[in-house]
């Protein structure tokens, strides 16, 4: 839960990012290049999935270091990392869109965190989603950082994930598809001269 909830939370850059580059002018000068409309944005989002990536093993060499052990193969282990970095991935593609949304940084970093609490503590991230209310169950249970939480719990534990890998996969490769659109078209509408 502590590994999923801290690569959403480092998809928060990429927002805070794009809204400080626009403020200070950074943008207008990418704009001057000859370069595709997507390709500041993509940069951007590709950057903060490597600082999450550096975050994730920092956090790795630490939970190890005071004795956590996964009982999953490493084949398995890669592939919940994967997965995790994936939906990190996507939801920065939120995060471009909500940088790109705001008037300033402050703004940006508000709006950027706001969604994110729902998003990570109505999930099974720390408590079993069968323990909660009826109506808060079923919402937890559509909410997708409870499908990668769950994927990656298992693939790291050994256990079978079930249906929640190929979930993870269409809901990242989903948010993705959807978010980059509305990111580049904003993007796009909103340096164009």
């Amino acid at each position: 839960g502590i590994f999923a909830q801290t690569v959403v939370f480092g998809s928060a850059f990429t927002g805070i990012g794009i809204a400080e580059d626009l403020q200070k002018g950074l943008i207008e000068r990418f704009r001057s290049l000859p370069m595709a409309q997507s390709a500041v944005l993509v940069g951007r989002t590709i950057s903060d999935l490597v600082r999450n990536l550096f975050t994730f093993v920092i956090m790795l060499v630490t939970a190890l270091a005071v004795g956590c052990r996964f009982e999953g193969a490493f084949v398995e282990s890669l592939g919940a990392t994967f997965l995790l970095l994936l939906f990190s991935y996507a939801l920065s593609w939120v995060q471009a869109r909500v940088g790109l949304s705001v008037g300033s940084v402050e703004a940006a970093n508000s709006a950027g965190f706001i969604w994110m609490f729902p998003l990570t503590f109505v999930s099974s991230a720390f408590v079993a989603t069968d323990s909660m209310p009826g109506w808060l169950q079923a919402v937890a249970d559509a909410n997708p950082f409870t499908v990668v939480t769950n994927a990656a719990r298992a693939l790291y534990n050994g256990n079978p994930a079930g249906d929640d890998v190929w979930l993870s996969l269409v809901w990242s490769a989903g948010i993705i598809a959807v978010f980059a659109a509305l990111s580049v078209r904003k993007f796009t509408r909103s340096t164009s001269r």
